[in-house]
């Protein structure tokens, strides 16, 4: 059947439907996959083939494929474009209608790479739990790991000098953080760090009492002579600094400015606190501050950025032997230890090079996603990074931050707005986009055509598109 008399028949049934149009697509997607007017791995028209065809806006049509995807009733095929799903049974699979199905773009997960030889590694890596004793992995263990899974570590972290002795095992990042702010401040302290950084230093802070200070950024991350200027009117207790691909804004600090703040730390004896979570995506990032500063630097890096965040395990560097005490201490007491069996694991990882393949296929794939958006989004203002799986898109006008992440997530694309990352300051009309998740690549191509899409519309007009 013609893409012509396709088109046709759906405009009768989208103009006849008293339902949304985008649900009113996919229900004429279903209705002649039942009638026989649309077979298994037939080929739809294009989201903009359609959009004009039907002449609806391209973010009503690409969330009515959405819609229709999440039935069953078609899929996304990187190479071959949308086609209608292998028939089950009597008929294709059909899953109850409900509106809202969000594409998230919110939470900044590394992308998923399909590549079979990686996914071989992860499967060996499950299967060589069973080489050890399970008694062994159900046990309390001292915290902080074997001197096996600290010298382990201590090979992931590639900070020169930095033996297994030095590096506490912990139960991921997040963990490690609450324990650095509860030793190194106390309510109504005041930690500095930059004033647009991760949002999870807020929720901390905001728990324990502690008061954070933001600091002046530009494009290669955080300003040392800002820093230097808090430190000489009013000490802050310590320093936190996401050094590498700064979520959210995914500038990087150059080794000049490094050297500078580790200066500014070791003249005024301030603690540094550095989250390096992305610092293994990068080829060649530069030197970690923990070299330039370790009698100062907590230096914590993880798997959450290459691997994923089910991989609770990361790895936290003290600059000397009484924090690690002190810091075992509290950790022990929020989180008794990090688990055995995903310790085992990310050992194995590291030590068969499935952690280090693992971030080249991040990588790899993160590259073609920046590609894929710099093509898309021609009208976007936004900075971003090759080797970063998010970017940072400033608010078109004459939208607003909150009215465009509004209309994004009432068409099904969620983005996080700059308030979610502002400590001190206005917020800046930007939004956060994540290019990676479990989404397929060619489904973050659609979402960010539904962005850019966006982006040509006022939001007057926005306001009366279904």
């Amino acid at each position: 059947m013609g893409s012509k008399n396709q088109s046709s028949r759906w405009v009768h049934a989208i103009n006849a439907s008293s339902r949304p149009a985008y649900i009113a697509i996919a229900d004429a997607i279903a209705d002649d996959i039942q009638a026989g007017h649309l077979t298994a791995h037939q080929r739809l028209p294009t989201l903009r083939q359609l959009a004009q065809d039907l002449k609806l806006n391209f973010t009503t049509v690409a969330r009515g494929y959405a819609e229709a995807q999440r039935r069953g009733l078609i899929d996304a095929r990187p190479g071959h474009g949308t086609v209608v799903r292998e028939m089950v049974g009597s008929g294709p699979v059909r899953r109850p209608v409900t509106a809202g199905h969000l594409i998230d773009m919110t939470m900044n997960m590394p992308p998923e790479p399909r590549d079979p030889a990686l996914l071989a590694r992860f499967a060996e890596g499950y299967a060589s739990l069973r080489e050890h004793d399970p008694y062994a992995l159900l046990r309390y263990q001292e915290f902080g790991g074997t001197p096996e899974d600290r010298e382990a570590g201590a090979r992931w972290l590639k900070l020169h000098g930095v033996g297994g002795q030095r590096v506490l095992v912990c139960p991921g990042v997040q963990s490690a953080l609450l324990a650095l702010f509860t030793v190194l401040a106390r309510p109504g302290d005041t930690i500095a760090c930059e004033a647009v950084t991760y949002p999870g230093i807020k929720g901390l802070a905001a728990q324990l009492g502690i008061r954070l200070v933001g600091l002046p950024a530009d494009g290669q991350g955080l300003d040392p002579d800002a820093f230097g200027a808090l430190c000489a009117a009013d000490l802050p207790k310590a320093l936190y600094v996401n050094p590498t691909l700064l979520n959210p804004t995914t500038a990087t600090l150059p080794l000049a400015r490094r050297e500078a703040i580790a200066e500014i730390a070791r003249r005024y004896g301030v603690p540094i606190i550095e989250d390096d979570a992305y610092a293994c995506l990068p080829e060649r990032p530069p030197p970690a501050i923990a070299t330039l500063a370790p009698e100062l630097t907590f230096y914590l890096s993880g798997f959450s950025k290459c691997l994923g965040a089910g991989l609770r395990v990361a790895y936290m560097t003290t600059p000397n032997v009484r924090y690690t005490a002190r810091l075992s201490a509290v950790l022990r007491t929020t989180a008794v230890m990090a688990s055995p069996i995903l310790t085992a694991l990310a050992t194995r990882w590291i030590d068969d090079g499935t952690a280090a393949l693992a971030a080249q296929a991040v990588r790899a794939e993160s590259r073609a996603r920046q590609k894929l958006a710099a093509s898309i989004l021609r009208r976007a203002e936004f900075v971003t990074d090759p080797d970063a799986f998010h970017l940072w898109l400033k608010t078109p006008e004459p939208w607003t931050r909150i009215e465009f992440a509004t209309h994004l997530r009432a068409h099904g694309v969620g983005v996080v707005v700059a308030d979610t990352f502002t400590v001190s300051g206005p917020a800046p009309e930007a939004v956060r986009v994540c290019l990676g998740g479990a989404a397929s690549r060619d489904e973050c191509g659609h979402t960010l055509e539904m962005i850019e899409d966006a982006i040509e519309q006022l939001p007057a007009l926005a306001s009366r598109v279904m």
